[in-house]
């Protein structure tokens, strides 16, 4: 089984990886990682000397390679649905779950981490915003599910993850 969590730069998609991998018995990566082992550098250091346009080019290489040979569960990173073949080969190979997050949730999470690039602005209130504002329809157009974070705990959220995996197999697991 393939499990793939989009959502918003500082949505958990990391933290709620690796415990959903765990409770399922999958292996679980995080695509930013293995862009950030195949870049040999931060992906802020490789965004302010290259672009976004030359990030995106490696992201959506990874995120190919990783959606056909990775099996278990991938965060992807916040901006990977911007690419229409990522979309696309996220929706085909896997099923996906949008972390759904306010701006104003994200912020509360993220607003002391220097290491989100896209926040690091005079106003990154409204940049999440902006982010939210364009994304959101990207997210919904390649989820198979949305799980609204808000203020449940990591467990909670991957036990109504769970939930949707085991309705959408047709109920075939048990607890």
């Amino acid at each position: 089984m393939n499990c793939f969590l989009v959502g918003l730069p500082g949505s958990g998609k990391s933290t709620i990886g690796r415990q959903l991998g765990r409770r399922l018995g999958l292996p679980s990566i995080d695509s930013d990682t293995v862009v950030e082992q195949r870049l040999g550098c931060s992906i802020r250091d490789f965004f302010e000397r290259e672009g976004e346009a030359a990030f995106r080019d490696v992201e959506a290489q990874v995120i190919d390679e990783l959606s056909t040979n990775h099996h278990g569960v991938m965060a992807t990173g916040g901006g990977s649905v911007l690419r229409p073949e990522n979309r696309l080969n996220l929706k085909q190979r896997g099923t996906v779950i949008y972390l759904h997050s306010s701006p104003e949730e994200v912020y509360r999470r993220v607003r002391h981490d220097q290491n989100r690039p896209l926040l690091q602005v005079g106003d990154p209130m409204a940049r999440l915003r902006e982010l939210y504002k364009g994304r959101d329809p990207l997210y919904r157009e390649t989820a198979h599910f949305v799980v609204e974070t808000g203020r449940p705990s990591v467990a909670t959220l991957v036990n109504m993850i769970v939930m949707q995996l085991e309705m959408a197999a047709g109920g075939s697991e048990g607890p």
